[in-house]
């Protein structure tokens, strides 16, 4: 039950009651007549149960964007139903328009509709639906609050897709699609045309000349169907925030810009996110445009662990890695004691199969911490910073001398980076 502000003014007027007949008598039968009248309003009110709700699938939504919830509001009663409702979601949601006064004949229904803009990654979830009838009087309302079952799925933002357009044109050019298909190490075998001047003399195919009776050389494309595997770390250091974003929203950012350019490449990609035990798997999906679908999906759910990378577990779960050689790609944040006690044991057998690439994202307050020495403090801040970015250092070259290629770049810049160094191999056949 709920009391509304009807209720206050009568129990108000009492004052004036008060005031011609001064008894005690008089106050207590003022107050047995409006609990009377408050009563009675109860009574009469419709039940809370008449009124049906019945919630509508909602739509994923990129992290930023807008969706909607709608719910379908149904007066199974045979009296017009008055009052008001609200549909709670979690604050991360990012819900507006949840609440609205309700007025139903007998049989009528309604939608209300909850735009959602979520604030967070991951499934934001409806709380309760919150029903309140009026009685005729309008003094007190019946309230009931039950579950209704709705969720939204705030997926990656993916911000770093503006870049998709030029590195595909890119790709194009490499593929020989919008220039002359080039030749180079590792490559496959396209067709034969003609020589031209300029035309590399060691591509000249000798048998194909003799038989045409004029110079004839071989085309080459980059290499197609290469097994690209991108693993992303959610352990504890992947926490860290980086202005307004986590590392690990920045590694996935990175991730699915190399999923869209690979796939689209017709190179296989397969993913993988985990910390001690594995939390999201894609692998086998050959459609383009689902991997890419599936992949965000795959990672909508995942939140950073608190604990320490296993290594050892992620990279041989299931058989993460092919026999045959591979791009492996590392997502993981380039921190000293992480790496050298738990990577650095383990890449060092696999870089000897597969080129590895470890993709982590540098704070750009370290760096600008490094070069602010106006007064004592910030003195003792850039002895700190400096000392990071030598252990850093010290941890690339290790990673370096066993073959692995390290990319440790700025938030904004992480993500091309990543891409602009798959192209290269792409383009020498280094796959």
């Amino acid at each position: 039950m709920m009391l509304t502000g009807r209720t206050a003014l009568l129990a108000a007027l009492g004052i004036v009651v008060v005031l011609v007949h001064p008894d005690v008598s008089t106050v207590l039968w003022w107050l047995v007549v409006v609990a009377a009248l408050v009563g009675i309003d109860l009574c009469l009110a419709p039940a809370t149960t008449s009124l049906a709700a019945q919630r509508l699938p909602v739509r994923p939504v990129r992290l930023g964007d807008s969706s909607a919830s709608t719910l379908t509001l149904r007066n199974t009663g045979s009296r017009e139903l008055r009052g008001a409702v609200r549909d709670a979601w979690q604050p991360s949601a990012g819900a507006r328009g949840e609440r609205m006064p309700v007025r139903l004949a007998a049989g009528e229904q309604t939608r209300l509709v909850v735009e959602l803009t979520p604030t967070r990654r991951g499934d934001r979830r409806a709380d309760r639906l919150t029903t309140r009838t009026s009685g005729p009087l309008g003094l007190a309302m019946r309230q009931r609050s039950v579950e209704v079952p709705g969720a939204v799925r705030a997926l990656p933002a993916f911000p770093s897709r503006r870049h998709l357009p030029s590195r595909l044109a890119q790709l194009r050019q490499i593929d020989g699609r919008s220039a002359v298909r080039t030749r180079g190490q590792g490559t496959e075998f396209d067709s034969l045309r003609d020589y031209v001047d300029g035309d590399d003399v060691r591509s000249i195919d000798w048998r194909a000349t003799a038989r045409r009776q004029h110079p004839v050389v071989r085309t080459w494309q980059p290499e197609r169907d290469r097994r690209v595997v991108i693993v992303l770390d959610t352990s504890r250091t992947s926490a860290g925030r980086i202005g307004d974003s986590t590392r690990l929203d920045v590694g996935m950012d990175a991730t699915l810009l190399l999923t869209a350019l690979a796939s689209r490449a017709g190179d296989r990609v397969s993913f993988l996110a985990g910390d001690r035990t594995v939390r999201s798997r894609v692998a086998g999906v050959s459609d383009r445009a689902e991997l890419l679908h599936t992949v965000i999906n795959a990672m909508a759910t995942v939140e950073p662990a608190l604990v320490e990378a296993n290594w050892r577990t992620l990279l041989g779960a299931g058989s993460a890695l092919p026999k045959q050689r591979s791009l492996l790609v590392l997502v993981t944040p380039l921190e000293p004691a992480a790496i050298q006690e738990g990577l650095l044991p383990v890449v060092a057998n696999i870089a000897l199969r597969h080129r590895v690439v470890i993709a982590s994202v540098a704070d750009p307050g370290v760096r600008a911490m490094a070069g602010r020495r106006d007064s004592t403090e910030q003195a003792y801040d850039a002895s700190a910073a400096e000392r990071t970015e030598l252990l850093r250092n010290d941890t690339r070259i290790a990673l370096e001398r066993l073959g692995v290629t390290v990319l440790d770049e700025e938030p904004d810049a992480l993500p091309v980076a990543l891409v602009d160094h798959y192209l290269l191999l792409k383009s020498r056949g280094l796959l």
